[in-house]
Parts: C-alpha cells; structure tokens; sequence
C-alpha cells in the first residue's frame, strides 16, 4: 500500500489545542479581582484533583494555565485619589438624559450586564481621569457624559 494512504494515529490529525488568549495590555485589578482570581485558580485545581478522565482534566489544565498567568501578571491598582474616577471607583453618571452607577474594575472581574466595565472598555476609558461635576466627551459627542458622583468600590 502507498505511503499516501496509511494514517500513523488518529492523533496527527486531530485539531491542534492552542492556550486561552490573553488580553493585550497590563493586567490591571482592584483587591476583589486578585482574590477572583485566586479563588478560580482554586477551583480548577480542585476540579483537577477530583477529575478521572485524561481528556477533561487537560482541559482543566489548559483553563488553569491562564489563570495561574493571570494571577502571576496582576498589578494591584492604587485607589484613585478623592472624586477622580479610575479603577476601582464606583462613578455615577448621567448619559443621554439617563442616570447610570457604574463601577469600573480590571478585566477578569468585568460583567458589563451589570454595570462593571473593564477599563479598556470604551466608556471606562472615556471616565477614567474624570472629576465629580465634569463633562467628558464619549463617542464623538462633546461633554456627552456628565459625572455625577464618583466613590471607592469597597
């Protein structure tokens, strides 16, 4: 039979496993994200321990690589001084004629459903440096934003 139609393993054409990509930029977090990530290294050790199949646990591996990276690269954001929004702040805004609480944090502890921006996020972006009483510009609008009241997560 020709080279051309043996198969040495199943193997050799499975589709390659690449690691979870990472965000770009510094890995920026408040107290409560380091501690996220801490507890979700310790879950996945756990779920690792108590896993018996081969294919799951390197899954569980795979997933666990990137939060043990995640929580080696993480930088502790000082608090922004008094009444300036940054991460870490809680910022009250008003936006198109509506009231919106906002808090922005680092990435991983990021769930815009609920109002907790990433600070790459555009509109964190557009807050970031801003003070209580402030118009900032947002989305090519001039003083679309103002600040209402900006406070420490605690």
């Amino acid at each position: 039979m020709s080279v051309a139609f043996r198969r040495e393993s199943d193997e050799e054409h499975k589709e390659p496993k690449f690691e979870i990509p990472m965000v770009p930029g510094p890995n920026l977090v408040t107290p409560r994200g380091l501690t996220l990530i801490q507890a979700k290294v310790a879950e996945l050790e756990a779920a690792i321990g108590a896993e018996t199949e081969e294919a799951p646990r390197e899954m569980l591996r795979r997933e666990l690589r990137y939060w043990n990276t995640r929580r080696t690269t993480a930088e502790i954001t000082p608090q922004p001084e008094a009444g300036v929004a940054g991460i870490g702040t809680r910022v009250r805004i008003r936006l198109a004629g509506k009231e919106r609480v906002l808090e922005i944090v680092g990435h991983d502890e990021a769930e815009p459903t609920v109002d907790r921006l990433s600070f790459q996020a555009p509109l964190a972006k557009a807050l970031i440096g801003a003070e209580e009483g402030e118009h900032v510009d947002f989305n090519g609008r001039a003083e679309a934003i103002e600040v209402l009241q900006v406070e420490p997560l605690g």
